[in-house]
């Protein structure tokens, strides 16, 4: 193999294959649209203003990020910079002026509700033990999903999960989450080793559909899956599910946490955020009635 060859096999690795398809892809629709790399701020702008009523903000963003990153690639500086492109960005997210679509977070005491609810069948089981072990580690769904019965250490204190990849960790370091006994009546790793023991299963993927006649399957539950079950178990409980995602059971930890007061340091070393400007926006919501004028005048 050659020095070039070694070096593109290793800027392939440095992504994970849904990263490296998703640049592709948006490469591809910019290129199609008739955009050059390296290209210039006003063609990138213009391409912004093309796609405009078509494509999602967030959608947007992500293509600026492809071509930052295929600009980077060639070793060329980036046109996204450039105040026309961000200036172009800025007034198409004005032009929408409608809130920002995001799940609802399952806050505790809502956890909690849902967990009563429920009752001791084969699903039931396995439910309890994807909601608690989400919600306690902070997990995304994609996260949450992807465990299997190897990741899972008992320790005297709880079981610590060894998360081998996620969304913000592209060079697959892995890290470990801390997932204790807990002190209530729904303890997250007692929830899970009913589960285990139910499932019979000590390999493979630690949760799995189930079928009609409640037999456990040998494949990996999806993550539409966890969506799908939060929706079903809140609804269950007379809570509208139309807020609610797999994303709830980690905005729903980061929010409860800031309400009785945990540190954002503490709050990010449990769910992995990069960093507390992440985190903050669940922060805020939080702590919203924590010494709220209002509460203190009426």
């Amino acid at each position: 193999m050659t020095a070039p060859d070694q070096v593109s096999k290793f800027v392939r690795l440095s992504l994970s294959p849904n990263t490296r398809r998703a640049y592709l892809s948006d490469i591809d629709h910019f290129a199609g649209w008739g955009g050059v790399i390296p290209s210039s701020a006003e063609t990138v702008a213009r391409y912004l203003a093309d796609c405009a009523g078509t494509l999602r903000i967030a959608t947007l963003k992500r293509r600026l990020a492809s071509i930052t990153k295929a600009h980077a690639a060639i070793g060329a500086p980036t046109p996204v910079s450039d105040e026309i492109v961000r200036a172009t960005l800025r007034g198409i997210r004005r032009s929408r002026s409608v809130p920002r679509k995001e799940a609802k977070p399952l806050l505790r005491e809502e956890l909690f509700a849902v967990l009563d609810g429920m009752g001791t069948a084969t699903r039931d089981v396995r439910d309890r033990a994807l909601l608690l072990i989400g919600f306690a580690g902070g997990f995304r769904r994609s996260e949450l999903v992807g465990l299997d019965h190897a990741d899972i250490e008992p320790v005297r204190q709880g079981i610590v999960i060894h998360l081998r990849r996620s969304k913000t960790d592209q060079a697959g370091e892995g890290r470990r989450v801390g997932i204790p006994h807990g002190r209530t009546r729904h303890g997250p790793v007692q929830a899970l080793d009913r589960w285990i023991t139910l499932s019979c299963r000590t390999r493979g993927p630690l949760f799995s559909p189930i079928t009609r006649g409640g037999s456990v399957g040998a494949e990996r539950l999806s993550g539409e899956a966890v969506s799908v079950i939060v929706k079903r178990r809140v609804a269950a409980v007379g809570i509208d599910p139309n807020s609610y995602s797999g994303h709830s059971l980690r905005a729903g930890f980061a929010t409860s946490a800031a309400q009785i007061g945990v540190p954002s340091w503490k709050i990010r070393a449990q769910t992995g955020h990069a960093s507390d400007a992440m985190l903050a926006h669940y922060i805020r919501i939080g702590e919203i009635f924590v010494e709220n004028p209002a509460g203190i005048l009426l």
